[in-house]
């Protein structure tokens, strides 16, 4: 083995992988250089699209290691989330520049349904051990019975608290919906600063669409049913309702905000709780990042929650890799920059929301680090994570469109819960006819 790579080693029994932890030491080793005779089948640099990541970064500083492993390196274009999703569709329905996309759930099911991209486990070397990720973001990369990428960024739902003011007002953190509108009435103080809970109200398909749909699909909410929209709904006039009402213990600027709003607000020090994506939680105890580092508690959502399962990670192009070698070239770039040795380097560095690796976020040095705390809560996530969202190529014109209509309820220029979720079913109607 190379001196590059680490030698190390975890023990796994079958409960903590599927409890989503990992624990105590075994034998067990990273691929490493050793495998260049192998896997050698990179004739000239790997070029990817994606968007920034600080374990990106990171992992260009190891380019010098890839291309000992595949004989080449690789190059990495940037571009934000927006306008990645923009220059991915064009790039794979026609010239295809890039070996390797970076994708999302919103448009997994476009690219997969498109041909845009090539099953990763034909191509993906078996000793970089994909079922180590965690369950959750296979199922999110998982389209139609297919893997088609590797998780850079993932999980489902956590509920964040502070401590302090939980304890100082006499209050359990919330195990139930009742609970927690009660909780947060309670710890609304916004006099002196403090507001109830931290909402996503700006408009989209992974905006507020995104933190609605866990009441939604906790009512029993369904989107089609026998093919015919179902969106007109019990379950979602309910979940709606109880998303408005939650609004008005919400911190300002989240009304038309999303996830930096949010979780900014909650960092520093502005909001009590919190129901958001798991990466909030290493987030959160940063002291470099959160204020309120010192006095943080977790748990999964509260009763009927789903958690919103998501995974953003990486898939092999099947327009610039024509030929088994170039997408094997690609599957090796993708296997080594999701591996247990690089997902180390970002634990290492700091970068818990980059973590995806069962390995890795039930690893001592994770415990070390985060508190045993963090990873009970993961734990017990995972057991209430689904995906929310339809898995359907026209999900983001769908999720887009009800981002509008909820925007427009939130907000207050139309108060109609039923009328809006009308407008939605017509709109999901003339969308499945076209």
């Amino acid at each position: 083995m190379s001196k590059n790579f680490k030698s190390l080693s975890w023990s796994v029994s079958p409960l903590a992988r599927g409890l989503g932890l990992v624990a105590g030491i075994a034998t067990a080793t990273f691929p490493g250089t050793a495998l260049a005779d192998d896997h050698a089948v990179c004739s000239e640099p790997v070029r990817i699209l994606a968007q920034p990541r600080d374990g990106l970064s990171l992992l260009e500083e190891y380019e010098a290691e890839f291309e000992e492993i595949a004989g080449a390196g690789f190059e990495i274009d940037y571009l934000n989330e927006g306008d990645r999703r923009v220059r991915s569709q064009a790039d794979a329905s026609t010239v295809g520049r890039y070996d390797v996309y970076y994708v999302d759930e919103a448009n997994l099911a476009l690219f997969a349904s498109s041909g845009w991209l090539v099953p990763l486990m034909d191509h993906y070397p078996e000793e970089y051990d994909y079922d180590d990720f965690d369950p959750g973001r296979i199922a999110t990369a998982t389209y139609d019975d297919t893997i088609w990428f590797a998780p850079i960024l993932g999980g489902g739902d956590l509920m964040v608290y502070r401590k302090d003011l939980l304890e100082e007002a006499g209050i359990e953190p919330p195990e139930t919906l009742e609970e927690l509108r009660a909780a947060v009435e309670a710890l609304h103080d916004p006099e002196n600063g403090i507001y109830g809970i931290g909402l996503r109200g700006q408009r989209g398909s992974g905006a507020n669409v995104w933190r609605w749909m866990p009441y939604f699909k906790g009512f029993g909410g369904e989107w089609f049913a026998d093919g015919e929209p179902a969106m007109n709904s019990e379950a979602a006039v309910r979940a709606t309702e109880t998303y408005l009402d939650l609004f008005q213990y919400s911190a300002p600027g989240t009304q038309t905000g999303s996830w930096d709003e949010s979780t900014g607000a909650f960092r520093a020090g502005q909001i009590a709780l919190i129901i958001e994506s798991a990466p909030l939680g290493g987030i959160a105890l940063d002291a470099s990042q959160s204020q309120v580092a010192d006095v943080i508690g977790f748990a999964p959502p509260p009763s009927p929650l789903t958690g919103g399962g998501f995974a953003h990670g990486f898939a092999i192009g099947s327009r610039a890799n024509p030929d088994e070698a170039s997408r094997d070239c690609a599957g090796l770039w993708i296997a080594w920059a999701t591996s247990q040795e690089n997902e180390q380097r970002r634990l290492e560095a700091g970068q818990a929301g980059e973590l995806n690796r069962l390995s890795v976020i039930g690893s001592p040095l994770f415990a070390e680090t985060f508190g045993e705390e963090l990873p009970a809560a993961l734990a017990a996530t995972a057991e209430v994570t689904a995906v929310n969202f339809w898995q359907d190529a026209r999900w983001p014109e769908l999720g887009n469109q009800w981002g509008i209509l909820l925007e427009e309820l939130i907000t207050g220029s139309r108060d109609d819960v039923e009328g809006a979720l009308i407008d939605l079913e017509e709109f999901a109607a003339d969308l499945v006819e076209e």
